[in-house]
């Protein structure tokens, strides 16, 4: 009898043995290390200049680690786990989190991939092919707003590509705002009573075929509860637009953002840029971009030109050298690092970069 019920079990588990036994899976260790010299003038009040060594100059210094596992009738299983840190340091980036990249877990399948954990905003996952200096951490667009490169907690997101469209939404329940108190200094979660506190969601389609490809996006921020000066009607919104189109060895790169805001007071601002990508060998490759700040609530409109040069030693190492230089407007106060440096207002500042990256 006993004989019999084992047999039994084996054929009905039979079926189902077979898929788990073949899944198969794999996961990678990744990174970037990037770290090179600086200098720029007029760095303080005083106008000095400043000499020094900066992590991250081109792309975020990381490591990571990805992996998926096939389930079977072409659906899969992934998870990212990705640390940012200072390479002339060793400190942890991201406010120290363990994991202040990227951190999520999902499925993919033909129809596309849900994924839920602290992840990339949707500006940062369609803008960066279509921004010249690649969305770099220093002397690009990301000087002139931060959220170009966003990253939310408690994020659910979904992307799905359709030939040569790609359609991505997300829907951040707290995107993790740091909130001050008197016991010191936490990052906001959901707050029971006030679904609308430090929410964020957004979406975008790119359309990339050929020598061109554009792209449309919307990213929107509520206020968080808890902040002083914020509630959770307060919002900042953003949508963006951009282009590019390549011929030969050449390609045009073109974008604008627009911003309405509210969150810590009203702000009305444009962003747009032009720029010009030149290969000029296997290795060699030229950029020339131009930025320009509109703020439409006052006349501080600072704009930026940079000039980069990348040269490839292989396919993992490359060095660059980049040159900008920012003329600030009526006492704007942009700096090639971004708003709010130590820079005097009004003055115009010139930086040099050279910078090394190793891909892992």
């Amino acid at each position: 009898m006993n004989k019999h019920y084992a047999a039994a079990l084996l054929a009905v588990a039979a079926p189902f043995a077979a898929p788990i036994a073949s899944a198969q899976s794999s996961v990678t260790l990744y990174g970037v290390a990037d770290i090179g010299i600086e200098f720029l003038n007029h760095a303080n009040a005083n106008g000095n200049t400043l000499t020094r060594m900066n992590s991250g100059n081109v792309s975020g210094s990381r490591w990571g680690l990805r992996g998926t596992e096939d389930l079977g009738g072409g659906l899969k299983g992934l998870f990212v786990l990705e640390s940012g840190f200072d390479l002339d340091t060793g400190v942890m980036s991201q406010g120290g989190r363990l994991f202040g990249r990227q951190a999520f877990v999902g499925l993919e399948h033909q129809w596309g991939r849900l994924t839920l954990g602290r992840q990339q905003n949707t500006l940062y996952d369609l803008l960066i092919n279509y921004e010249p200096m690649v969305l770099a951490a220093r002397y690009s667009a990301l000087g002139f707003d931060s959220t170009l490169v966003g990253r939310y907690d408690n994020t659910a997101k979904y992307t799905g590509k359709f030939g040569p469209v790609t359609a991505t939404a997300f829907y951040s329940f707290a995107r993790g705002t740091t909130v001050t108190t008197a016991t010191g200094s936490t990052i906001a979660g959901e707050t029971p009573g006030d679904v609308k506190s430090d929410r964020a969601f957004g979406g975008g389609v790119e359309y990339a075929s050929g020598p061109f490809g554009a792209t449309v996006i919307y990213d929107q921020q509520q206020g968080t509860r808890g902040i002083t000066g914020q509630n959770s009607a307060q919002a900042d919104r953003r949508i963006a637009a951009a282009a590019n189109f390549s011929f030969g060895n050449s390609t045009i790169l073109a974008g604008y953002r627009w911003f309405n805001g509210d969150i810590g007071g009203a702000r009305r601002n444009d962003l747009f840029w032009l720029g010009y990508r030149y290969k000029a060998t296997e290795a060699l490759t030229l950029t020339g971009a131009g930025y320009y700040f509109n703020n439409k609530r006052n006349g501080q409109d600072p704009w930026e030109l940079v000039a980069s040069a990348n040269y490839a030693f292989s396919k993992r190492t490359d060095a660059f050298l980049t040159v900008g230089y920012v003329h600030n407007k009526d006492n704007s106060n942009l700096g090639l690092n971004g708003f709010g440096s130590t820079i005097t207002p009004g003055a115009s500042q010139t930086g040099v970069s050279l910078s090394m990256r190793h891909k892992f």
